[in-house]
């Protein structure tokens, strides 16, 4: 999807406990930085829809399996009307980045509540936050 990237990230296993990288600044994906947050989603908990008008997200999953959708309404972009699907996980250790305007939905996937981390590129601003009910937009979740 246009804007959309996932970019590997580097895990470093050590027996004294792990390490798992996040965002650089120097990562092309890096727009700005605003603020970080963690979030949890419990199983089976779909969390959809919502775009944000100017952040960009930078989405990691250190712990569980979320599944990311994505879809497409911008009037300008060469993939208006299309879905994207990526799962993260520790097993698909990636960072996702959606770029403003672009509707974002996401299950949690595993048994145990999953968390997230956004890196956002700008402070959090409920105004600048659009959300639909989950049946506007036609995803079929299962």
């Amino acid at each position: 999807m246009d804007g959309i990237t996932l970019t590997p990230l580097k895990q470093i296993l050590h027996p004294k406990g792990d390490i798992y990288h996040a965002m650089k600044k120097s990562d092309d994906s890096f727009f700005g930085f605003g603020e970080a947050y963690f979030s949890t989603i419990k199983f089976g908990v779909i969390k959809a829809w919502k775009y944000h008008k100017r952040m960009t997200m930078n989405l990691v999953v250190p712990e569980g399996t979320i599944r990311f959708v994505m879809y497409d309404e911008r009037k300008d972009s060469s993939t208006k009307g299309m879905f994207q699907d990526e799962s993260l996980s520790r097993s698909n250790y990636c960072r996702l980045t959606v770029p403003p305007k672009v509707w974002l939905g996401f299950q949690g996937m595993s048994p145990e509540i999953a968390i997230l981390l956004n890196i956002a590129s700008i402070p959090h601003d409920p105004k600048e936050i659009v959300n639909k009910d989950i049946d506007k937009i036609p995803f079929n979740w299962d």
